[in-house]
């Protein structure tokens, strides 16, 4: 196999590697297709917004319309956000097992091509963005600081994955300002409840890293809190509940919301139950399974949505 086609380490058979022609799979495994966990991480808190702002508003007629949006938005905007990580993280995923093998370091794009890459990807963004009013406009736009500093926090501080879920979670004030064309107190629980979610499964995820970590220098929550993430993951779980059930309340949600927020408790529980963090495959079990956690919080929000239309 070609430099160009071999995948990369922290990839599993798929698409990309079988079907995908030999010029695009770099690309792609920039953009991270191969792995489609990132977007539907993202994209899970754009959904639960729109459907409680649509909620709020009593209207779910643009509804579908702004889930399509915002799908397509979460696909190419994780895609620029991890073309733009790779860009930043060029010599220190050469030095970790797990990210050697990815295209910049591999050899398999130059820097250049991936910067060109990344404009093409936020050109796609910018388009979908361009659908909503000025608001909101204004708002996706303001994400792009916290995205861009993000990748240099984990050089610095032992909590990078706050500003991940600044970042991943800024989705959760675009429904309101696109479905409201405000952000208010109920979004800004929102929010919180999400960055708290955020916070608790990447430091799941940065399990699977820690010894390369120590040795290169890498910081995390996952190496702050060693053997006391359960009681970590117990607290910001706990947190995200109570904060997204104030959303809920706050934004006058009826029982089948509340049935959806009761079963991604229950999840979050369960996945405290399991984990073991001496265990890298199930570390990344754990983590992928935060997009059904989202989505029983979604169907609850949506179903709620369109009772509170009818």
């Amino acid at each position: 196999m070609s430099n160009a086609a071999a995948p990369v380490a922290d990839s599993t058979a798929n698409w990309v590697d079988t079907h995908a022609p030999l010029w695009a799979r770099p690309y792609l495994r920039l953009s991270r297709f191969d792995r489609p966990i990132g977007w539907w991480l993202l994209l899970m808190p754009c959904w639960w917004s729109a459907a409680l702002a649509a909620g709020i508003a009593h209207d779910v007629r643009g509804l579908p319309l702004v889930i399509v949006l915002f799908f397509i938005g979460a696909v190419v905007m994780r895609g620029a956000g991890c073309t733009w990580n790779d860009i930043t993280d060029r010599k220190l995923d050469a030095q970790v097992e797990r990210t050697r093998s990815r295209p910049i370091p591999a050899g398999q794009v130059t820097v250049r091509q991936a910067a060109a890459f990344l404009v093409l990807q936020a050109l796609i963004g910018l388009a979908v963005l361009l659908q909503f009013n000025g608001f909101a406009i204004l708002t996706g736009i303001g994400s792009l600081v916290v995205v861009a500093i993000y990748p240099f926090m984990k050089r610095v501080t032992y909590w990078p994955q706050v500003f991940l879920g600044l970042a991943f979670s800024w989705g959760a004030l675009m429904g309101f300002a696109v479905i409201l064309a405000r952000i208010d107190a109920t979004a800004l629980f929102l929010y919180a409840g999400s960055i708290a979610w955020v916070i608790a499964y990447d430091t799941i995820y940065a399990h699977q890293d820690t010894e390369d970590d120590v040795l290169i220098g890498i910081k995390s929550t996952a190496l702050l809190f060693g053997e006391r993430t359960q009681l970590a993951l117990t607290i910001f779980y706990s947190i995200a509940v109570v904060l997204i059930g104030v959303a809920l309340w706050r934004g006058g949600s009826q029982w089948l919301a509340w049935i959806g927020l009761a079963a991604f408790a229950a999840h979050l529980v369960w996945q405290v139950r399991t984990i073991r963090i001496d265990d890298s495959a199930l570390c990344l079990r754990l983590f992928k399974s935060n997009r059904n956690a989202g989505l029983l919080l979604f169907a609850g929000l949506l179903a709620d949505a369109v009772l509170r239309s009818l």
